[in-house]
């Protein structure tokens, strides 16, 4: 995980081969509520798909190390806004892998209710 760009606060728990739990904090200090939007702040869909990918790759490094990262996503699914003050809960779930390429499914949740799903992500290990 490269820490300059850092979404994840904490990792709950990974199980190598299979899922991985994370926890995103969504601060109202974040630079893009001031664009997104001044009156009616949401975190946009791309960060939470952001975070989706971090915590793929925290999977996915635990048993095959390496730059891992996210190169596509299908079947997503936004629910309802995240918002400051809210806490992303994320979980990812392996569905296959092989050497250089990996596909898992995603969710996020505030407060129990799925605010997000992504059927599909596409992981990929850059050469290197």
């Amino acid at each position: 995980m490269s820490g300059r760009w850092s979404t994840l606060d904490r990792i709950v728990q990974i199980e190598p081969g299979k899922r991985a739990v994370g926890v995103r904090n969504v601060t109202n200090t974040l630079a893009i509520f001031d664009s997104h939007f001044p009156r009616f702040p949401v975190l946009p869909g791309v960060l939470i798909l952001g975070s989706m990918g971090e915590l793929a790759c925290e999977l996915l490094a635990a048993e095959a190390p390496g730059d891992w990262r996210l190169a596509g996503a299908e079947r997503v699914g936004f629910r309802h806004f995240v918002q400051p003050g809210d806490e992303l809960e994320l979980t990812v779930e392996l569905k296959s892998r092989q050497d250089r390429e990996a596909f898992l499914s995603a969710e996020a949740k505030v407060d129990g209710n799925v605010v997000t799903r992504a059927r599909r992500l596409r992981m990929v290990i850059d050469h290197g």
